[in-house]
């Protein structure tokens, strides 16, 4: 009895700084509200990888695949990575996950390459199925058509960088400037966020009869009020007139018929040449970023090991959550699913390290293949939380 009272007061006093390691990490480790993958190999370095969970059922999803990216032997070949934020339900995050890649690999095949082209395309074939879904559930399962997720795909390939992003989910670069040696935060991303200027600006032209386009309710600009993104794959209640009708609740339908679509699958799409001086990307849905800036994550991520690096950001978000609301970072771990949503949003985060050694071979068939996901969802929270030791 006193050897197991002591091991938990050893287990309470570790530094928060250090993990400890049970059992398999293949496929990550789950840890009530947390899952993570703290050191991996892709085809051009190393990752890391985490999620923690807020909502009652997990909305954010991800992934990562290394090896080839087409169903072509010649390839080609390189690393995807998906960071998902569903909103209003699990549901399209997870057909994101399930479609998203398949749809790139198939545009790949047909053109023998990898291109801003391809990635479009593999969107909108992944929107076009989710609203296929949606119609085909539309008399059963009505509220499907009210659910969306953001979509932020980063591809390694041909010593290339593409970043494509349909929301506000966030792709960030830690790039070494040579002179100083420091390592400075470049983002790669464009969101689509309605407290965003050049975004409401963007929505007042491509809806020029309709005032009411961008409404700020609560202090926050909403596209009609309701949402704040303007781009999206699913939200088909605000793209198609005939889902935003009855049985669809009343509080997601519009007075107004839609004439146009409001909302747009169309991902911002760009191509960076990876440089030698490139040491890692972060990816990561807004959970993240409403809690630290991009400097702050790259500082976080430069400053520590490689090993632990995705859940280390989790962990930083989620101690500024509890400081903002006056309250202690082991009190806000102990907070359930569901209620922890007032606190916190799901929070999804990839690291992608790039050696430059590795970078320029990735385009070969030679190299580690590997297919992982995020956690689907996770359990109640237990006794510990596998951030930084043991709840006490």
């Amino acid at each position: 009895m006193l050897s197991k009272l002591i091991n938990f007061l050893k287990a309470c006093w570790r530094p928060s700084d250090r993990f400890s390691y049970t059992g398999s990490d293949a496929t990550g480790r789950q840890d009530g509200l947390l899952w993570y993958k703290d050191i991996g190999q892709h085809l051009a370095g190393e990752f890391s990888m985490a999620v923690v969970q807020a909502n009652m059922l997990l909305e954010d999803q991800s992934q990562i695949e290394s090896g080839p990216l087409s169903f072509l032997d010649s390839g080609p070949y390189g690393t995807f990575i998906g960071v998902y934020d569903g909103h209003g339900g699990p549901e399209t995050s997870r057909y994101i996950n399930d479609h998203l890649f398949q749809n790139l690999k198939r545009f790949a095949s047909e053109q023998q390459t990898m291109s801003a082209e391809v990635i479009q395309k593999a969107f909108h074939a992944t929107e076009e199925g989710f609203l296929s879904l949606v119609a085909k559930q539309w008399t059963v399962k009505p509220q499907l058509a009210a659910v969306g997720s953001c979509c932020l795909v980063g591809v390694i390939c041909n010593g290339a960088l593409y970043i494509a992003n349909a929301g506000d989910s966030r792709a960030v670069l830690g790039r070494e400037v040579k002179a100083t040696g420091e390592i400075i935060a470049i983002q790669l991303s464009t969101e689509h966020n309605a407290s965003i200027e050049s975004v409401r600006q963007e929505l007042h032209s491509l809806h020029p009869d309709d005032p009411q386009i961008v409404v700020l309710k609560h202090n926050v600009w909403r596209v009609k009020g309701l949402i704040q993104i303007s781009r999206s794959i699913g939200d088909v209640y605000l793209k198609k007139a005939e889902f935003n009708r009855e049985p669809l609740y009343a509080k997601f339908r519009l007075r107004d018929p839609i004439r146009r679509p409001i909302l747009s699958a169309d991902p911002s799409v760009s191509m960076h040449e990876i440089k030698p001086e490139d040491r890692f990307l972060i990816l990561a849905s807004d959970g993240l970023w409403e809690h630290l800036s991009n400097q702050e994550a790259v500082d976080i991520v430069q400053n520590h090991p490689n090993n632990g690096s995705a859940r280390r950001l989790v962990k930083a978000a989620l101690q500024e959550a509890a400081k903002k609301r006056e309250m202690r970072y082991s009190d806000l771990k102990k907070i359930e699913r569901g209620v922890r949503r007032h606190f916190h949003d799901d929070i999804t985060v990839v690291v992608v390290f790039l050696d430059s050694n590795l970078v320029s071979k990735a385009s070969s068939p030679k190299g580690p293949t590997l297919s992982l996901r995020g956690a689907k969802t996770l359990a109640p929270l237990s006794t510990t939380t596998g951030l930084g030791g043991t709840t006490t």
